[in-house]
């Protein structure tokens, strides 16, 4: 009986390294591999708040160590941001963090790209949103529209 007890007064200790390193690297690493931006998301923004999380706790360590259930609510605050049912991080970027950064604000310089056309950059390497974004200047979107317009139908037929 008293192993389960100290068990579960140390809860924190052994499932905390695994919640919020281990399993979040893991998913890192496969998000950085995923040809879709949206794991970026979620996992750029779970580091910079656990970032944010660390940077408070050395900041005020000594008012933390007076409150028992700290480590607790870091856990399950951690364990909302992680776990993919929850995807925590996500919703804190799309509700809060979009509104403050403009999407694609550093693609297309001077020019006048609507969203739908930022995002379509913003999904690509540096080196292809380079090239269409030349490509761009030189004919214009529509011309990319329509090529993107034949691409689609020619995928169609086969």
């Amino acid at each position: 009986m008293g192993f389960i007890i100290a068990i579960a007064k140390r809860f924190d200790a052994l499932v905390g390294p695994g919640v919020m390193l281990l399993y979040p690297l893991y998913a890192s690493f496969r998000a950085i591999e995923s040809p879709t931006m949206l794991d970026d998301q979620q996992w750029l923004t779970y580091w910079i708040i656990y970032s944010l999380i660390t940077i408070f706790e050395l900041s005020v360590w000594r008012v933390l160590a007076w409150l028992p259930f700290w480590p607790y609510l870091k856990l399950l605050f951690c364990m909302w941001l992680v776990l993919p049912m929850f995807s925590g991080a996500a919703y804190i970027y799309s509700n809060f963090v979009r509104q403050y950064v403009k999407i694609g604000m550093n693609v297309g310089g001077g020019t006048n790209y609507t969203d739908e056309q930022r995002r379509v950059l913003q999904m690509m390497s540096l080196d292809a949103r380079k090239s269409v974004q030349d490509y761009v200047d030189r004919f214009g979107w529509d011309s990319v529209e329509k090529a993107i317009k034949a691409a689609e139908k020619e995928t169609r037929k086969h």
